[in-house]
């Protein structure tokens, strides 16, 4: 048995190098027709030359019919906000699918700016046949630089123990805090180490991408009919050495490979034409900011000689040799996919607006410059001049306003100065230019009508021929809805595989005015995509037309079936999916705002409720049951109020013998009670007249006793008075008889 040669990278870029050389050749050999593409959409006819002095019109019909198809293709298919459903395809996966519409549609479409790459991708499918966009999830490093002022030593710790923080420059000083002193708490200057400084910050994000890829870089096999069966698919672009860097490679690395040289190639030429021109290559470019070939490839091959080809993916920078090799890994599937608005059977490549237009430009372009041209001539006809008798030649050949015609003596002025005559054909090419425009419509299917505005071209045809006229062009450009909603099925794969791989932890985001929590690592990778194209490539009104009969037909199928048969063909997310789709038809955005969509579960449990409520027959008897039920007790109530009217009358004549009794009663009591009160007053008046006389005999007591003790105060105030007289003599004489002894004891002292 011979012993397998497994291949060895050498030989893998000896393979990898023919195949990408055919690819190259493919691509330029259909460049030039991109670049005319391009150019006829821009107004540049460089195939339709132009005479010296002559018209320079140019018809813009590719222009003109791309921007009316453009709008109802992307409306139809980025117009509303859910653009993919997936759909579960195993048990339980209902959930998830549910889960992964709403994260692809409203999270991961919106971060990858997806709508804009789609967008770009439809531009290019319809303009230059296809359009090609690459799913990824990017990882890059990005060097953010920062100065931090005024940082506490705890602040300044955080901030530079992270792993992707560089410091830069650092400066420790100083300040002076007003801080709480320990025992008696007052304030009082602290001094408090204090740090600036100035980092860089090495961010890594990881996000699923999505790009349109520019056609000129695009490589793939000749042979391809499909991009999962093209040996080799991938992408020949110039990026700088700095990109590369922040892709992860290293720098050593990459410093090493040789720079591609600026424009030189038929790529070159394409990407130009592209851009306009606007690009210019510097020359006095810094090494990071030099560009090199970048290659990112994926190709079949049989890397392990187990004689069936496998899928690759390798990378090269600055060339296609072994040294140039960055990346070399076996890969799942291709993450490319080519969007066209039209596909040519057992072939790669499709048809495009300018295929079909591009020829009747030229021929409106060669058109319109004789008919200006010709106009020209009529405005400025052609003077004839005999020699010599025009004395002054430029009042013919440079007229100006006023200046004479100088001729010569005894000339007749007619005679000498004439116009060639120029017969007016600019009309005749009215009829051919409508005529083209006619052949347009009928080889795109695009016209005023089909690009939703009313034309007033169909304001004298009948109603039937109008919408006839309509239908045809909406039918075309539903075709092409169809088949670039068909082409966009593997990019939403593709994404939702991304997310399921690469989001290692649940997330929660804001989603209808709610927080929701995602975990895509439960769901179903394999779960296919439905791209939503909404309700076809017609006007609004017609939209919400189809919408309203489909509704009613709803409604008529519920009413004629009843609720519960009913269901087995409307379902309640058929009803909402048609309210929902009227009004995305309305030009509104969130259905959310005016409907909410049903629960499946209380749409369960009242389905189950509705279906245990009684048939229409059980509840027929039980209302006969009830009527006789009425019946009967209204024969006991008419019973029952004649014994109640025997009663009353019992009980008024029982009231009225009652009645005189206590009237009688009341008399005699009122009689007795006069009596009483007549007493009682007697007895009260006896009772004031003694309270009277003992009052009167009590004032005259009180009086006698008050004079008594008068008297007795008098007396002894005078006893009181004579004792003080007698007791102020005493004292005088006292002091009369001591101031004798004093006058004696003086005398005695001066003799």
């Amino acid at each position: 048995m011979a012993q397998r040669d497994i291949m060895d990278d050498e030989r893998l870029c000896t393979v990898v190098a023919g195949l990408v050389s055919d690819a190259e050749a493919y691509r330029n050999d259909r460049s030039a027709d991109r670049e005319t593409a391009m150019e006829y959409f821009d107004g540049i006819m460089s195939d339709v030359p132009v005479d010296e002095g002559r018209s320079k019109v140019v018809s813009r019909d590719v222009r003109s019919a791309v921007k009316k198809v453009l709008p109802s293709v992307l409306r139809t298919i980025l117009g509303n906000d859910e653009v993919v459903e997936y759909t579960p395809i195993g048990e339980g996966d209902e959930d998830s699918a549910e889960a992964a519409s709403d994260y692809v549609n409203y999270v991961a479409l919106p971060e990858c700016h997806g709508r804009q790459q789609i967008e770009d991708a439809i531009n290019d499918a319809i303009r230059l046949r296809n359009g090609i966009i690459k799913w990824w999830q990017e990882t890059r490093i990005e060097v953010k630089a920062s100065l931090h002022t005024g940082l506490g030593e705890e602040e300044f710790a955080v901030l530079v123990s992270d792993d992707d923080v560089e410091v830069v420059e650092h400066t420790a000083r100083t300040e002076m805090v007003e801080m709480p002193d320990p025992e008696t708490g007052a304030p009082m200057p602290t001094p408090v180490p204090v740090h600036d400084v100035r980092i860089k910050r090495r961010v890594t994000k990881s996000l699923p991408r999505i790009a349109a890829i520019a056609p000129e870089n695009f490589l793939i096999s000749s042979e391809a009919i499909r991009l999962e069966d093209s040996p080799i698919v991938g992408e020949h672009l110039k990026m700088r050495r700095s990109d590369l860097v922040a892709m992860g490679y290293d720098r050593a690395e990459i410093d090493k490979l040789t720079a591609a040289p600026a424009g030189t190639s038929d790529q070159d030429a394409e990407e130009s034409t592209r851009r306009r021109d606007v690009y210019q290559h510097d020359d006095a470019t810094t090494k990071a900011m030099e560009e090199l070939d970048y290659y990112e490839l994926l190709v079949r091959v049989d890397y392990d000689d187990d004689g069936i080809a496998e899928l690759r993916r390798l990378v090269f920078a600055g060339g296609l040799k072994k040294e140039n090799l960055l990346e070399n890994d076996d890969w799942d599937e291709v993450n490319y996919a080519d969007i066209v608005s039209e596909r040519r059977p057992h072939q790669w490549e499709g048809n495009s607006i300018t295929d079909d237009v591009k020829e009747i430009q030229k021929i409106k372009t060669v058109l319109l410059r004789q008919t200006m041209d010709n106009l020209y001539w009529q405005n400025n006809l052609q003077p004839i001049v005999q020699e010599g008798v025009v004395q002054n030649p430029s009042s013919v050949t440079n007229p100006r306003f006023g200046e004479p015609i100088i001729v010569g003596q005894g000339v007749d002025v007619r005679a000498a100065v004439g116009y060639n005559i120029v017969p007016l054909v600019a009309d005749k090419s009215f009829a051919m230019l409508s005529y083209l425009d006619e052949e347009m419509t009928d080889r795109t299917g695009i016209s005023d009508a089909s690009s939703g505005m009313a034309p007033d071209a169909l304001q004298n045809m009948t109603a039937k021929a109008s919408a006839m006229v309509e239908q045809a062009g909406i039918g075309q450009t539903e075709m092409m809805v169809r088949c670039i909603a068909e082409s966009l099925k593997p990019v939403f794969r593709g994404l939702l595989k991304l997310v399921i791989q690469h989001q290692d932890k649940p997330r929660t985001v804001r989603l209808r005015d709610e927080w929701v929590t995602f975990d895509p690592r439960t769901w179903n990778a394999d779960m296919d995509a439905i791209v939503n194209v909404g309700l076809g490539a017609g006007t609004r009104e017609r939209d919400m037309m189809m919408m309203q009969h489909v509704i009613g037909l709803q409604e008529k199928i519920l009413g004629s079936m009843g609720p519960v048969v009913g269901q087995q063909f409307v379902s309640v997310d058929n009803i909402y999916n048609g309210i929902s789709k009227m009004v995305e038809a309305a030009g509104l955005k969130s259905v959310g705002l005016y409907f909410t969509k049903p629960d499946p579960a209380a749409v369960q449990q009242a389905m189950e409720q509705q279906s245990q409520a009684p048939s229409p027959e059980q509840i027929k008897a039980e209302a006969a049951l009830a009527l006789e039920d009425k019946r009967t007790e209204g024969k006991v109530a008419i019973e029952q109020v004649k014994a109640q009217t025997k009663q009353s009358e019992f009980a008024a004549k029982m009231q009225v013998e009652t009645n005189k009794e206590a009237a009688q009663m009341q008399a005699d009591l009122q009689t007795q009670l006069a009596e009483l009160e007549a007493q009682t007053e007697a007895k009260r008046q006896e009772l004031i007249a003694a309270a009277a006389l003992k009052a009167q005999d009590h004032q005259v007591q009180r009086e006698k006793i008050a004079a008594d003790a008068q008297l007795k105060r008098e007396e002894i105030v005078s006893r009181e008075r004579i004792a003080a007289a007698g007791r102020d003599a005493s004292i005088q004489q006292a002091q009369a008889s001591s101031i004798g002894r004093a006058f004696e004891k003086n005398e005695r002292a001066g003799q």
